[in-house]
């Protein structure tokens, strides 16, 4: 048998030049009780990077999966932070170690915003399917999904005293939810245009909307008792207004609501403008909504405070003074002073109690922000810029006239726009990364940058022999020549009239060839030369010595390793082969039907392969030109292509987010590299082809790194084929509970993969224990047949007897494959996975589940099953007379059993209780003691430094 052909895995090492990612938010966290203000948290891909702007470091990273962050919300409490994701997950990480043990799964799609309570104990997100879900962090559950909205949700509140929720959506509507009776019970229609934002202030009594127009709008809300509003008798008023919906065809109007469903009313009381004429992007307050911030899509972020009662009603005081003032000046004399003058009422407005207080100008456009304000009066903002920056701003809120002082700009760590060219150098020590504005080198082990220079726009690059200089080739036709010890611009040619779209090391190793859009291909040449500024040193130049002209644009050129033939690619889809010393004209490979936008040659001049905007790469051999094959690589064009050094093995990058290796003898797709959530532009692989560096739009770069593990490619295909029939799996229709009709408040799981496994495995567990109690029975049968004694079944206390170690085992898996299920998955998930399970498996898992309650196994997951269950099959068990006995023998161990341990919950409680009591009273200390004084100490301290702030205001 003839040795197979070894294929290395590459697999992700890192994601880096990411600052921020423009999907989702910024927001102020607090590591271990550190500084306000100091820390923040911005998505980065799939990960979320927690910076020190103080330091401009990078302290944290919270690992995720494969899918882009969108929303980030930290909890009230400043341990935990939630991450929202682009495939609609939420997971809640620790901010102490980084580390994830809550996860939910209800979304279809991504989430656009999640609120806390004031407690940090139920978690509400807002997805773009239009769906809003209310999680139970403690029990790791989802309590139920509200349906309502037409388009994605913009914006949760919350309003624990009354448990009512407040959300805002792009169909232009905010409703108004109670979270006891789960329903919609207002609905607010007075905006033109999308909203997108809205916060709370004046102590939760008024509402601020922002929408796509330059008008923030305010709404006052008035709560209203049961039965109180007008004065007369609730069932009076219910009556009046039934026998009201009788005579009127239109039934009720929006101001003669049921007082039983009216719990509040909302109406508009002005409107702030803003300087911005485009719509809210961010709508933000602090905590204590002292300080209202928003911004559009422009790079201006407006600030403005609100005034407390006190200090609007001392406003309201001088304006009364002014105009009684005014008013005595104006009266005529005539008039004497025997008539009473009128009493004077000033107008309160809008504008008294929401005051304009700076505009704070970004050196880019806003892509989020965020705000405290700390107890001195200094309010703190941080701004995630659409340029891959994150800025930091301070304003005295206490001051007539404040002005925003910048006080960090993370820049360091990425480029401002995408990188569009990379290369390693000869040592594999060094990467080189260039974008439109500067070029950064990268240590390859550590990821830090070694150098930033500022470039003009970069579309090619590489090394220069010795890895002392880099040369680039920039949109404007210029070669530019950087030297890396000092970090300077040692030299700009003019190179090309166009764009120098390609740029290729000459295999002797003593020139460059470049290819532009003025349709030629120059040749230049290494020399040192006198530097006129230092007069001593020599430093780096390039001289050009040939020059091809050809018809058509030139997109790539390369050189064969043994640098006798020169490849071309033109914007007439054909690649032409020159020989090198003459620039004679060789071949013309033609076949693609886009131009070919990427190419290379193998190592010993034999094969090169063509990636064009056609979606296709193509194998070419260099002896005759003859097509060798044509392969579909990508869904979308092919930008890049490289050869692994010394290997017949290639790697093509394109706009599908994709980057794909190829074997080009076999002509085989070998692997797939995933990562990028944009558009990958380029790659570089090392030349000792251990590591791939690549570029993508959303401003990331990522290294894979190869590994030992080898590649079958029979198993590869078969993991793909999986992969997508799991995928088509759970895209299925969502299963449906019987006898339940579709309103405003449903189930808040869904169906995945995951849950549609986690029911077969329920189904195995049970399927194997039938067989065994059939082989049970046949063993009994067979006994009773020989006249020898037949056991009964066994005892909680013979489980695990040798005589019948099969069953009861059996018997017990069933019980551990539900704990696994319910430690692996939400409560919600479990309930899935038991909706989608067939009635056929029901009555012999309420058998099992009455064993269980009887021994008292797991009492309480076992009831949350049961109940789930009973609620879903209500109708085909109460019809199934076999399964009388079972629900009566349930009802009484169910009862019996949840009551034994409540009572045993209840004497434990007591029994604590007293040996604190007793240890209180014998050694004359109080448990807990030192955190309570801790507490009431730091209550003292914050509450004297807010009346020095008072005071000095």
């Amino acid at each position: 048998m003839g040795l197979t052909k070894q294929y290395l895995r590459y697999v992700a090492s890192a994601v880096f030049g990411v600052i921020g990612n423009q999907k989702a938010n910024i927001a102020f966290v607090t590591l271990r009780g550190g500084e306000k203000g100091r820390y923040v948290a911005v998505g980065a891909c799939e990960h979320v990077f927690i910076w020190d702007v103080r330091k401009a470091e990078k302290v944290l990273i919270l690992e995720g999966k494969k899918h882009e962050v969108t929303y980030l919300c930290p909890s009230p409490d400043g341990v935990h932070i939630a991450v929202g994701y682009e495939d609609g997950g939420v997971r809640i990480f620790s901010l102490l170690n980084g580390e994830s043990n809550i996860s939910f799964s209800g979304h279809k799609s991504a989430v656009s915003v999640i609120r806390y309570d004031a407690l940090g104990a139920r978690l509400v997100t807002g997805s773009r399917d239009t769906d809003v879900i209310v999680w139970d962090i403690i029990n790791e559950c989802g309590l139920y999904r509200l349906k309502g909205h037409k388009d994605s949700i913009t914006q949760i509140l919350f309003l624990e005293s009354k448990t009512l929720l407040i959300t805002s959506s792009k169909d232009s509507f905010v409703k108004w939810w109670d979270l006891d009776t789960q329903h919609c019970f207002k609905t607010m229609v007075g905006h033109r245009t999308e909203v997108w934002g809205m916060v709370l202030l004046n102590q939760k009594s008024r509402l601020i909307t922002g929408s796509a127009d330059s008008e923030l709008r305010a709404w006052d809300i008035q709560y209203i008792e049961e039965g109180k509003e007008v004065g007369e008798p609730q069932e009076k008023k219910v009556r009046t207004l039934l026998e009201n919906e009788e005579d009127d065809e239109e039934g009720l109007d929006e101001e003669s609501d049921f007082c039983l469903q009216r719990i509040l009313s909302c109406k508009k009381a002005g409107s702030v403008l803003r300087e911005a004429r485009d719509r809210v992007v961010s709508l933000v307050t602090d905590a204590k909504a002292k300080v209202l911030a928003c911004h559009g899509l422009d790079a201006t972020l407006e600030v403005f405070t609100v005034l407390s009662e006190e200090e609007v009603q001392k406003k309201m005081d001088r304006k009364l003074k002014k105009a009684k003032k005014k008013t005595k000046c104006v009266r005529p004399l005539s008039q004497g002073g025997g008539e009473d003058v009128p009493e004077l009422v000033v107008e309160r407005k809008l504008s008294d109690e929401i005051q304009k207080l700076a505009n704070i100008k970004a050196s880019s456009k806003i892509r989020s922000m965020d705000c405290l304000l700390v107890p001195n009066g200094e309010m703190k903002v941080a701004l995630l810029l659409q340029n891959n920056t994150v800025e930091t701003y301070t304003l005295k809120t206490s001051e007539k006239n404040p002005t925003g002082t910048k006080t960090s700009r993370l820049t360091m760590g990425g480029h401002r726009t995408d990188v569009r060219t990379l290369a390693f150098s000869s040592d594999n020590i060094a990467i080189l990364s260039a974008s439109g504005e500067t070029v950064k080198v990268w240590n390859t082990s550590t990821l830090q940058v070694i150098r930033t220079m500022g470039c003009e726009y970069a579309l090619c690059s590489l090394f220069v022999p010795g890895d002392r200089q880099i040369i680039l080739g920039t949109k404007s036709g210029k070669i530019q020549i950087f030297d890396l010890a000092s970090g300077s611009l040692l030299e700009t040619t003019d190179a090309h009239d166009g764009a120098l779209w390609s740029m290729c090391l000459s295999p002797d190793q003593r020139g460059i060839v470049t290819g532009g859009a003025d349709k030629t291909v120059k040749f230049w040449d290494f020399e040192l030369i006198k530097d006129q500024d230092s007069g001593k040193n020599k430093r780096l130049t390039v001289k050009h010595t040939r020059t091809l002209q050809l018809d058509e644009d030139v997109l790539c050129v390369r050189y064969s390793p043994d640098q006798r033939l020169l490849a071309v690619s033109l914007l007439d889809c054909t690649v032409k082969i020159f020989y090198t010393d003459t620039l004679k004209f060789f071949l013309s490979l033609y076949g693609h039907k886009l131009p070919v936008l990427c190419l290379d040659i193998s190592h010993d001049s034999a094969l090169i392969a063509t990636g064009s905007a056609d979606r296709n790469v193509k194998i070419w051999g260099l002896d005759f030109g003859d097509c060798h094959r044509s392969m579909f690589a990508h869904d979308d064009s092919v930008m890049f292509l490289q050869f692994v050094p010394k290997t017949h093995l290639f790697f093509t990058a394109g706009k599908d987010r994709k980057i794909k290796q190829w074997d080009a003898d076999k002509f085989e797709h070998i692997q797939t590299l995933e990562g990028h959530h944009r558009e990958v532009w380029c790659l570089a692989i090392s030349p000792n082809g251990d590591h791939i560096v690549s570029s993508s739009h959303d401003k990331s770069l990522r290294l894979w790194e190869r590994t030992r593990e080898p590649i079958i490619l029979e198993e590869e295909k078969e993991m793909e084929r999986e992969a997508e029939f799991e995928e088509s799996l759970a895209k299925g229709d969502e299963p449906v509970v019987p006898g339940e009709t579709k309103g405003e408040a449903e189930p808040a799981g869904k169906k995945t993969i995951e849950t549609v496994k986690a029911a077969e495995q329920i189904m195995e567990a049970i399927e194997l224990y039938r067989e065994e109690s059939e082989k049970l029975e046949e063993h009994r049968a067979a006994c009773k047949a020989a006249g020898k004694e037949v056991r009964a079944l066994p005892q909680p206390s013979q489980m695990y007897s040798n005589s019948y170690i099969f069953p009861s085992v059996i018997y017990h898996y069933i019980l551990w494959v539900s704990l696994i299920l319910s430690t692996v998955f939400l409560f919600s998930e479990l309930e899935v996975s038991l909706l989608v399970l067939p009635f056929p498996y029901v009555p012999d898992l309420l058998k099992l589940f009455n064993g269980y309650i009887q021994q008292g196994l797991e009492v309480e997951l076992v009831c949350r099953c049961l109940f789930f269950l009973l609620r879903v099959h209500f109708g085909q068990i109460t019809s199934n007379q076999m399964l009388l006995s079972v629900i009566d023998e349930l009802r009484t161990n169910t009862i019996s059993k949840v009551r034994e341990i409540r009572d045993v919950l209840g004497f434990n409680s007591a029994g604590l209780q007293f040996l604190q009591r007793e240890i209180e009273s014998k050694e004359d200390v109080m448990f807990f003691a030192d955190a309570t004084d801790r507490f009431e100490e730091k209550k003292r301290k914050r509450r004297k430094r807010e009346r020095a702030i008072l005071t000095v205001t």
